[in-house]
Formats: structure tokens, C-alpha cells, sequence
């Protein structure tokens, strides 16, 4: 155990919620984006809209504990929890918290999940080297960064064509209707699945701190009153939204009607319970990413703007590296004091 001053505790608490409320506030586009696009509701009422849902994760949690397993990958599945100390927690806050502004400043939509496992990676491997790294974790979650856009991507196509023949002797403005109604349904499940999976991470982060420090005794679990907190943090900044982010996802990649807002939402929704389910710190910006490519592309392969998906793309790649560096940079700084 890693002997810590309560003030110094209650300081990084706070830096970790405010890693909470930036995720928020970085991936508001991830459940809205649609509904704004499709202007089936106003950026002002779809942010509100989106927070509440995020928070309403949290009487889910309630109901269902076996849907919080990826606290407990973020807290013990990548690094070794043991090895854990409280400059490797800050170095890889402050490293996914960098990473989170560049790329929110430029409007690319990046995964902050990602950012904080390469955070959590660069500090951890700089502390304790290589072998502090839980490969099983580290390898389960890399595979996810493939998997999640290309299912979700394949899950969104098959939503569209299954439902396109179901309402194949419905009205154009029958079906319009209909699917206004099943696109503002699958928004209010996607923001619940976002903040099922993305509270947890900084859940995790909080729990191994506690842990780490010795004021958390006994089995590893997510203490109650940091759960209802990083819900109430991921809910704020959602509320308080990242604009350029919903332009880039809403309207720059494709192009969406009702339907394909409904395909996409869906789909990403099924994908992201089921990686909470796997305990799989999944990133939800990947996932309606891919979601969104694949509604488009159910149109046609052309309604999809492909320099603009190639470029979030490269952004997924150098995420994880990138924040790593600044992680490991970070922890490094807290050896001269």
C-alpha cells in the first residue's frame, strides 16, 4: 500500500471526476449526434435529453450488478492493481485528460475510454515496466478497438435492411412517423449505454486509488458513493456538450433520415450493453461511429463521406500511443517533487 495524506486523496478524487465530466462533455455527440442531424430534436433539448439518460445508467446499475464489470477491468484488468500508486493514477488522468482537449478543440470525435486506457498503460509502464501490464485485459480491450465499429457497423446495415422489408407496404409518411418515435427510443437506450460503460472507467480509476492508498479494504468493489458520484460527473458534462464533435458525427460523415438514426442507434446500443455485460471498457465513439457508416452505407456505399471517416479513423489509431506518451510524461514530472 501506497501511504497517501487525505487532501492529497481527496485532490486526485476530484481530478478523476473532472476526467468524468470531460468524457461527458466529449462524448455528448455520441448518443445525440443523430437526433440532432436528423433535427428530430434541438442541440439544447437533445444534450438534456442525452445527460438524464446518462445518469438514469445508474438505477440500471442497481438492478443489474453483473453490468459492472468494466470497473473492475479498468481498476485491476490492465495493470496490476498492486503496482498501482497514486502518480501513476494522476499521470494517467492527466495524460487521457490532454488527449481529450486536443482532439474535443479540434472536433474529432476520439474515444476517451481509449485515451484513459493509454494513459493508464504509459504511467503504468513507466512505474513499474512491462511487466505490470495484465496482457489478458490489455488484449481483450485492443481487440474490442477493431471489433466494436466493424460489428457495429454490420449490426446497423442488418437493422436497416430487416426493417426496410418490415415496412416495405407502409407509407412513406407512415413509416416516417414510426421511426421518429423507434430513432428517439434507441437515442434514450444508446445514452444509457454510454453511461453504463463510461461512468465505470472512472469508477475503476477511483476504486484502485482507494485500494492502492489502503482506504479501501477487503474485495475489490466499486464503493457506492463513487458510483453515484462519476454518474453525476459523466451526466454534467454531457449537459454540457461538445458542438464540433456532433457536427463531425451527426452530419459530416453521412448524411441521415429517421431510419438510419433509429439502424445506427440501435445497433450501437446492443454492441455497447454487450461489451458492459463482457466487462469490456468499450469505446462508445468507435461504436456509433461504425454504426453511423453502416446506415449510410445501407443507402449506398457513396452516401458516405470517406475522407471524413478515414480521418476519425487515423484519430483511433494514435489515440491509445499518444496518451500513453503523455501518461508516462506525466508520471515522470511527479518523480521530481
Amino acid at each position: 500500500m501506497h501511504e497517501l495524506a487525505l487532501p492529497l486523496l481527496v485532490a486526485l478524487i476530484l481530478v478523476a471526476l473532472a476526467f468524468d465530466y470531460l468524457n461527458g462533455l466529449h462524448d455528448a455527440a455520441n448518443a445525440i449526434a443523430t437526433v440532432v442531424a436528423t433535427r428530430l430534436l434541438s442541440p439544447v433539448v437533445a444534450v438534456a435529453f442525452a445527460a438524464f439518460f446518462n445518469f438514469a445508467a445508474y438505477f440500471l446499475m442497481l438492478a443489474f450488478p453483473s453490468l459492472h464489470k468494466v470497473a473492475e477491468t479498468i481498476g485491476a484488468g490492465l495493470i496490476q492493481k498492486d503496482l498501482v500508486t497514486p502518480a501513476v493514477i494522476f499521470g494517467a488522468l492527466i495524460g487521457a485528460m490532454f488527449w481529450n482537449v486536443v482532439t474535443w478543440l479540434k472536433g474529432i470525435p476520439s474515444s476517451s475510454s481509449h485515451a484513459l486506457i493509454g494513459g493508464l498503460i504509459g504511467a503504468g509502464t513507466a512505474h513499474a515496466g512491462l511487466s505490470g501490464i495484465e496482457w489478458s485485459g490489455l488484449n481483450k480491450t485492443l481487440i474490442a478497438i477493431v471489433l466494436s465499429p466493424t460489428l457495429g457497423m454490420m449490426l446497423s446495415m442488418a437493422i436497416m435492411l430487416v426493417t426496410s422489408w418490415m415496412f416495405r407496404n407502409v407509407s412513406a409518411g407512415g413509416a416516417d412517423r414510426s421511426f421518429r418515435f423507434l430513432h428517439l427510443l434507441s437515442s434514450a437506450t444508446y445514452s444509457i449505454s454510454h453511461g453504463l460503460n463510461d461512468a465505470q472507467k472512472t469508477m475503476g480509476i477511483i476504486t484502485v486509488l482507494l485500494y492502492s492508498t489502503g482506504y479501501l479494504n477487503g474485495e475489490f468493489a466499486v464503493p457506492h458513493w463513487v458510483a453515484i458520484a462519476c454518474y453525476i460527473a459523466i451526466g454534467l458534462g454531457t449537459l454540457t456538450g461538445g458542438w464540433k464533435i456532433i457536427e463531425t458525427m451527426g452530419s459530416r460523415i453521412t448524411k441521415l433520415s429517421q431510419h438510419q438514426g433509429f439502424s445506427a442507434s440501435l445497433g450501437g446500443s446492443i454492441m455497447v450493453f454487450t461489451a458492459s455485460l463482457l466487462g469490456i471498457p468499450v469505446s462508445t465513439t468507435h461504436t456509433i461511429t461504425g454504426c453511423v457508416i453502416g446506415a449510410g452505407t445501407a443507402r449506398r456505399a457513396s452516401a458516405v463521406r470517406w475522407e471524413v471517416a478515414q480521418n476519425v479513423a487515423v484519430a483511433w489509431v494514435i489515440t491509445i500511443p499518444a496518451s500513453a506518451a503523455v501518461g508516462a510524461l506525466f508520471y515522470l514530472l511527479t518523480r521530481l517533487f
